[in-house]
């Protein structure tokens, strides 16, 4: 299990940018309310979410982990297990507890880092979004939004399920093209913490005993 978490945290969820296509399709109301759920993030110090991670095929999950997130304008934190992502504005660090490695890289500037809410920026010049209505996400009376990818980048399609009350999401489902599925459930949100000036800071001391790479 760590290592199918691993490998979609630092592969399938990092979706190639595909440029802007003229027969891109976005519904109105899917746009407003991915517009407004941005503005209500960026609006904010920072952000926290407590969440479930799912992995599958045939659309089925299987396996469940928790997870945490934590962002602050473009820096943010992630941790499923014992595997770690942190992005410190410039450089990313995947962190193996398990292997007892990390990796370290700039972003590519033709890639969308992991986050639960990555396709929220993503969406304007890569996807077909569509509007699919009200689905009930664990009692929560959600709006049902579609990404479909303008070219081809490894998904088939993207579900985002949104509390539009509270302009949260709520859930996200990415489909792969070779049936894999990967889930996550919001549980727990909150905003505007005290947070340690370091919680963004990889300090390579705390990492002695481990394989560092710079890519």
């Amino acid at each position: 299990m760590k290592s199918i978490i691993s490998k979609i945290i630092l592969g399938s969820f990092v979706a190639g940018a595909v440029g802007f296509s003229n027969a891109q399709k976005i519904d109105a109301k899917a746009k407003k309310i991915l517009d407004d759920i941005t503005a209500n993030y960026n609006s904010k110090k920072n952000s926290y979410f407590k969440f479930s991670f799912g992995t599958g095929v045939n659309g089925q999950v299987a396996k469940t982990e928790p997870g945490i997130y934590y962002s602050a304008g473009n820096k943010y934190k992630l941790k499923i297990m014992d595997t770690e992502q942190i992005f410190d504005g410039s450089k990313i660090y995947n962190i193996n507890a398990e292997d007892m490695e990390v990796t370290i890289a700039k972003p590519n500037g033709s890639s969308s880092m992991f986050s639960p809410i990555n396709y929220l920026t993503t969406y304007r010049n890569d996807y077909n979004v569509s509007y699919g209505g009200k689905k009930n996400v664990n009692g929560v009376n959600a709006d049902f939004i579609k990404l479909t990818p303008v070219k081809a980048n490894g998904l088939k399609y993207v579900y985002l399920f949104v509390d539009s009350s509270k302009n949260q999401m709520v859930k996200l489902e990415q489909h792969g093209n070779n049936k894999d599925v990967a889930v996550i459930a919001i549980k727990e949100y909150k905003e505007n913490q005290d947070l340690d000036p370091n919680m963004f800071v990889f300090d390579k001391n705390k990492f002695k005993n481990y394989v560092i790479t710079e890519l």
